[in-house]
């Protein structure tokens, strides 16, 4: 008893709703709000500004989405030929409180009336995260809102289960202009991590590749993000097996990922093609239809072939249920519907049922965001307080189990698949 009203006397104390109190910064302690009761009328309000897009929504156990805000910055961004952090921040912050208001305003309803608020805080740019963390606490605190972290990756992983009856666990494959994992979902909060990118991401460098392209200087390109513009130029190629590239980490026997090298090899066919032709400045290759067909088929081989051997080893190991045999893909490429696919043959080859969101909702969104936060709720989780120093810009995703995949050294075979759809 003196203990506690030491600590009264001497700590700031931090109200809770439900009337909940705790000692807002002592060091020794992991602090944690109440969890709440869950139902389905239960209401999430979702913040994400993880990286170059401001997204709102709000979102209850129904699944249903009350409403939704994006602010897109892909215009300015592609003029950029990639992400600027400082660009994307300030956007952000000019941005983050319109699409709060308009999310709300197609909801019709008021913060007081959602049950809490979810906002990314890991992994991300460090500064857009920053604005995200900042404008929830700052409703929280306003409306005496319980407010949970979210894990980017995980939203990702888990926004597909709001369209889809897919029960745990199940294997996903989540690819964007930022990341690339395969990993087991074995619930809400458990993850298994089979296989990451050792160097770049597939759509950062898809964006790549396409401005050494100049897919930008042909008009129908010219608004498009870099990985789109690939995708819709393949469209029109006539001989793709004109240009050849090689299946990265072919003889390495583990799920991880490696696309720098088909961008240097690109790089090394465009000058090839240049010198060729004797073009200069904003000229393009007459090839160009058909280098995209067939860089853009390197990186579905190479994501086919890893997604089978996670498929061999869970099999193996038998990390999943034989009567769940699902596959999620998620992130901005899973918009890729070639890439899609090909995964989907690979799915098909073992029996598995392959699943992506909506489109919308593939690449970063407040949905996504809002719905793990129902999905937080409804398992029980404890919430933990939330502090600026919980963004983690470089945050791990699940438990590490990439050693074990190594370990099982399962040769598979490279796919063979086709250039164009």
């Amino acid at each position: 008893m003196i203990c506690l009203m030491y600590f009264r006397r001497k700590l700031k104390i931090y109200r809770l709703g439900g009337g909940t109190t705790v000692p807002q910064d002592y060091p020794f302690i992991t602090l944690y709000r109440r969890n709440l009761s869950y139902s389905r009328k239960t209401t999430i309000l979702g913040i994400e500004t993880s990286c170059d897009d401001t997204g709102c929504a709000i979102v209850n156990g129904y699944g249903n989405i009350l409403g939704e805000c994006l602010y897109s910055q892909n215009a300015l961004h592609v003029r950029y030929g990639g992400v600027n952090p400082v660009h994307a921040w300030e956007l952000h912050r000019d941005n983050i409180d319109l699409a709060v208001k308009n999310a709300l305003k197609s909801a019709k309803i008021g913060v007081s009336e959602i049950d809490a608020l979810a906002v990314t805080v890991k992994p991300g740019l460090l500064l857009s995260l920053t604005i995200g963390v900042k404008y929830a606490k700052f409703l929280a605190k306003k409306y005496d809102k319980i407010l949970i972290p979210i894990h980017h990756m995980e939203a990702h992983a888990l926004v597909a289960r709001m369209y889809y009856d897919i029960p745990f666990p199940y294997l996903t494959l989540l690819i964007s202009g930022g990341h690339c994992f395969l990993a087991v979902v074995k619930d809400v909060d458990s993850f298994l991590l089979l296989g990451q990118t050792l160097d770049n991401a597939p759509g950062e460098v898809m964006d790549k590749a396409a401005r050494r392209m100049k897919l930008k200087n042909i008009f129908e390109y010219s608004a498009v993000s870099g990985g789109r513009a690939i995708e819709l130029a393949a469209k029109n190629a006539t001989n793709p097996a004109m240009f050849q590239f090689p299946i990265p980490l072919l003889k390495n026997r583990d799920c991880n990922f490696s696309f720098s090298g088909l961008k240097d090899s690109l790089v090394r066919k465009v000058l090839k093609k240049e010198s060729e032709h004797g073009l200069r400045g904003d000229e393009v290759i007459p090839e160009i239809y058909d280098l995209c067909a067939s860089f853009q088929a390197s990186i579905a081989r190479h994501l086919a072939h890893r997604l089978e051997r996670a498929i061999t080893f869970c099999e193996m190991k038998k990390l999943l249920h034989f009567d769940t045999k699902n596959i999620i893909i998620s992130g901005g490429v899973a918009c890729n519907d070639y890439i899609y696919s090909c995964l989907e043959r690979v799915g098909n080859k073992f029996g598995f049922n392959l699943y992506r969101p909506p489109h919308k909702v593939c690449t970063d969104n407040g949905v996504m965001v809002a719905w793990n936060g129902i999905e937080k709720v409804k398992k029980g989780d404890t919430i933990p307080l939330l502090s600026i120093s919980n963004i983690d810009p470089t945050a791990s995703f699940g438990l590490n189990i990439i050693d074990q995949v190594k370990e099982a050294n399962l040769p598979i075979r490279a796919p063979t698949i086709e250039n164009k759809m």
